[in-house]
């Protein structure tokens, strides 16, 4: 691979604020590493559901996300990635201030890159998982 951890940080973060789904939830990027990103963000009042919680749209996005930008450091650059599928388990509600997405590769790949996600409910500083996932990204 000829990525350079630089390169890689630059065009994660060129490509994520792009993301204007990412910029509703008011997330951000946490840490960017071959193979690995993290992406939080808060728990805002327009992202619960009707008890109170963290939608599971917001787990699911934030996982989501930091799988594909996961995978997208695995790549050349010039080279893009899109969901082909991704499965959620949601373990225990989201509640708490803010969600931490780790996006993980399991399986780099030409065609067909595995990865995973977990993703936890942070409340005074203390984590707890609430959900993961595994999907696969597909360059483009």
């Amino acid at each position: 691979m000829t990525n350079t951890a630089p390169d890689i940080e630059t065009r994660i973060r060129d490509s994520f604020s792009r993301q204007s789904l990412m910029q509703t939830f008011g997330a951000e990027l946490v840490q960017i590493a071959p193979g690995l990103v993290e992406i939080a963000a808060p728990i805002l009042p327009g992202a619960r559901q009707q008890q109170g919680f963290g939608h599971a749209g917001l787990t699911f996005s934030l996982g989501d996300s930091a799988a594909g930008y996961a995978a997208l450091t695995q790549l050349e650059p010039g080279a893009d990635v899109v969901t082909a599928e991704i499965k959620i388990n949601l373990l225990a509600p989201a509640a708490g201030d803010r969600l931490i997405a780790t996006g993980r590769v399991i399986k780099p790949g030409r065609r067909l890159i595995v990865v995973s996600a977990e993703v936890a409910a942070e409340q005074n500083g203390k984590r707890k998982l609430i959900a993961v996932l595994q999907g696969t990204m597909i360059p483009v």
